[in-house]
């Protein structure tokens, strides 16, 4: 089984919007989710397609590492999640001398791709009941 991870940080894009991104990938075939990311009209679509794009790369160099062989078709988003980054605090000037705080805010965003595992049958061992 392969897993790859690919992680961007301190992306200027809410986790609140990057969030509802993320929610329509998860659990998706890989390269079904670039599919999806390419037409979604949210502007957090764009980062989230190069990291799921970076995240197959990553999983076809992890597999030429340890002489696997990897089809692109088999792997899925076994994780995606987003995290809240540093908050850029700025300040507009209102009226009478006030000040009013923007907060732009950035996010961590993570994706975790793996090819499904392969179900091992194994026999289960019987155990005799001893009876009196």
């Amino acid at each position: 089984m392969v897993e790859s991870i690919a992680r961007v940080r301190h992306i200027r894009v809410t986790p609140q919007k990057a969030r509802r991104v993320v929610a329509l990938i998860k659990g998706k075939q890989a390269q079904e989710a670039l599919a999806i990311l390419k037409f979604a009209p949210q502007s957090a679509s764009e980062p989230i397609y190069k990291l799921v794009a970076s995240a197959i790369a990553n999983a076809r160099v992890k597999a030429d590492q340890v002489n696997e062989y990897l089809d692109e078709q088999d792997l899925f988003v076994k994780n995606a999640f987003v995290d809240e980054g540093t908050t850029l605090k700025r300040f507009q000037p209102r009226a009478q001398g006030r000040a009013f705080q923007i907060k732009k805010r950035t996010s961590h965003i993570t994706i975790v791709l793996a090819t499904p595992e392969v179900a091992e049958t194994v026999p289960a061992a019987k155990t005799k009941k001893a009876s009196k």
